[in-house]
């Protein structure tokens, strides 16, 4: 094939543009994927609103991809035609800057964001450069490993590295697109799991997950009902609205920490006293790195963790994309390129 379906936006605020163009041929260092699914984030809305400082167009969206290795930069070592791999946020590190040479890619000063910084996976074929792409398990579906690459990371890798132990009781704020994976990674590496959410609509589905507790946000104080609970270790803050997100450091035990992956606009409102009296801290957490890809996936693939997800045909971009932004998709939405 020569040829290639692509979804692109050629300019901020920009329609979605169903076209063809020439399937890439990969660098030194890099590798083609065949794409078989990717999801969509809203952080695709970036690429979409032009709201990325910078941005090349056109510009083909997607960091959530789960494919199959089509062919290698001549270069490559490690990795094989026809093997299963996956390409998150993280699209590649400098090497050379002072976070890269202590090991945290993550951190890199020249960090390349897939879908941003070159084209993701809203195409039947993508580039990634070699060090962003992780392995697949064969056992994962495409479509249900995509978000996992993204949403999946985020919560997975922020929580291993809390600090929380098992049996420590840990809230999972929002029972969204990221809490809804949340829960079951919590619930899964042991921690006695609380998930708050406003009103009572998605209690039977947190519980089904693996919440032992849930707390109806709308129906009092927070911090009060952590505390009836003892005070949760980590409370993970995945919906983005900065007044929940401010009102969970009162729930929090004596050296409990704030850990926030929902990224609300609004700044924070929240009281020194009650970080310095009970040693509390807050901390933000990004995706990932291939290799923390690589043990989310395995971790998922072994311990039943899934995203619930609604499947689009690459031809229905614009549908599943007004479907996220409107939050009507329950939970993640997936492209799908059959």
């Amino acid at each position: 094939m020569t040829r290639m379906k692509v979804a692109q936006i050629s300019k901020p605020h920009g329609d979605w543009e169903l076209v063809e163009r020439d399937v890439p041929e990969p660098g030194e260092t890099e590798i083609r994927i065949k794409v078989e699914a990717c999801g969509i984030c809203h952080s695709d809305v970036m690429v979409k609103e032009g709201l990325w400082p910078g941005l090349k167009y056109p510009r083909i969206p997607g960091h959530e991809i789960a494919g199959r290795i089509d062919a290698l930069g001549n270069r490559v070592r490690g990795w094989k035609v026809g093997q299963r791999v996956g390409v998150g946020w993280h699209g590649g590190h400098c090497f050379v800057c002072e976070p890269c040479r202590r090991g945290h890619f993550i951190l890199c000063k020249s960090e390349k964001i897939t879908g941003i910084s070159h084209d993701g996976g809203y195409a039947e074929y993508m580039i990634s450069p070699a060090e962003a792409v992780a392995a697949m398990p064969e056992d994962l579906p495409a479509d249900e490993a995509a978000p996992l690459l993204c949403a999946g990371i985020t919560v997975f890798n922020s929580l291993r590295n809390s600090g929380a132990k098992p049996g420590d009781l840990v809230a999972v704020q929002g029972v969204g697109g990221l809490g809804h994976l949340g829960i079951q990674y919590a619930h899964r590496m042991g921690f006695e799991t609380v998930a708050l959410n406003r009103g009572t609509d998605k209690q039977a589905l947190a519980m089904k997950l693996g919440a032992k507790h849930y707390i109806d946000s709308a129906a009092g104080s927070l911090a009060e009902a952590l505390q009836k609970l003892g005070g949760a270790r980590v409370a993970l803050a995945t919906a983005p609205d900065a007044k929940s997100i401010s009102a969970l450091v009162g729930g929090l035990a004596s050296d409990g920490k704030l850990l926030v992956v929902g990224a609300a606009m609004e700044p924070l409102s929240i009281s020194a006293l009650d970080l310095i009296g009970a040693r509390r801290s807050i901390q933000g957490w990004p995706s990932g790195t291939a290799m923390d890809s690589e043990d989310t996936l395995r971790f998922s693939a072994w311990s039943g963790v899934r995203p619930m997800i609604e499947r689009f045909p690459l031809a229905r971009v614009a549908e599943g994309y007004e479907r996220m932004l409107s939050g009507k998709v329950r939970f993640r939405g997936v492209l799908t390129m059959d």
